[in-house]
């Protein structure tokens, strides 16, 4: 039995609902169904009824719940008293583009979090940490990187990549029947580059070199309509409004994610800043990269086949 299990166990009895309780939790689906199984298993007890339309608490489940709650409580007072006066220290984090909307609150009883305004690319994040500018940063990183900067890395998000497409069919679309655009501004694309020309590389997408940024913004847009072929959507552009003419479509065969790590530096020792990285990482769970049918980068730090 492990704690993020009975944290799943009550987002799940909260929710009344796998899938809500899910995206609360930033884990894949089936990851978070899997963690209830094993977590019955070891208590010998079914804590939930469940079918394709509900799910309700068991008796057992019922009972259990105010005890779980009391448990986790502890374990939390207990990390708040390990970390000492480490919550009124300032740690500092920057960010991409993306960052867990409780992000201040999953730290507030054991760092003060200041989060920097500059948003920046990938590498450029990594970077400062490296160089002692910020403390941590939530971004793109691979293995090499990490080990010729002394960092370290955990996995905090992930996001599936889609495509955007002229047409109206939101069929899914094999990954070699897309398009991927690379710019000629490294300083700002880096990341996305080495990530789009190794997506290509490995699955026979198309690579299209372009500069003038329109990796996101209603550049991209314009480009899918120049191409008319399906083109794979970037991070930054995951939340960006489909235009009425374009159509999002999954990437499938295999299906592409973008991992954001939370960055740190190997030999931090500071205390606020370990219990930042616990507190903001604890319960992230695997997010489904595990699966088959992901594609992951080589050197990326969360990649578990080969």
């Amino acid at each position: 039995m492990e704690l993020r299990q009975l944290r799943y166990f009550v987002a799940v009895a909260e929710e009344l609902h796998f899938g809500r309780a899910a995206v609360r939790l930033r884990i894949a689906g089936p990851s978070l169904s899997q963690q209830i199984k094993a977590l019955e298993r070891d208590l010998g007890v079914r804590l939930l009824d469940r079918d394709r339309r509900s799910v309700a608490l068991t008796p057992s489940g019922q009972a259990l719940l105010p005890q779980v709650r009391a448990l986790l409580d502890q374990a939390d007072e207990l990390r708040r008293s390990a970390a000492g006066m480490a919550a009124t220290e300032p740690v500092r984090l920057g960010y991409v583009s993306w960052h867990p909307p409780d992000l201040t609150a999953r730290v507030s009883g054991v760092a003060q979090l200041h989060v920097d305004a500059w948003v920046m690319p990938s590498h450029t994040q990594a970077g400062r940490v490296a160089d002692g500018s910020i403390d941590l940063a939530i971004c793109w990183v691979p293995a090499d990187d990490l080990a010729a900067h002394a960092l370290e890395a955990r996995l905090i998000g992930a996001d599936r990549l889609f495509a955007i497409s002229t047409g109206t069919g939101t069929s899914a679309v094999p990954a070699k029947d897309t398009a991927v655009l690379v710019d000629a501004d490294t300083a700002t694309w880096d990341s996305w580059n080495r990530y789009a020309e190794e997506f290509a590389r490995d699955t026979g997408a198309r690579v299209v070199r372009i500069d003038d940024g329109g990796i996101t913004g209603p550049a991209f847009f314009d480009h899918v309509r120049r191409l008319r072929r399906p083109v794979v959507n970037s991070p930054k552009g995951q939340t960006a409004p489909v235009p009425p003419d374009l159509v999002q479509r999954p990437v499938v065969d295999p299906a592409p994610y973008w991992t954001w790590a939370l960055v740190s530096r190997r030999d931090e020792t500071r205390k606020a800043v370990r219990a930042a990285v616990e507190a903001l990482t604890r319960d992230v769970g695997g997010l489904g990269l595990d699966a088959d049918t992901t594609w992951l980068p080589a050197g990326d730090p969360f990649r578990t086949t080969t």
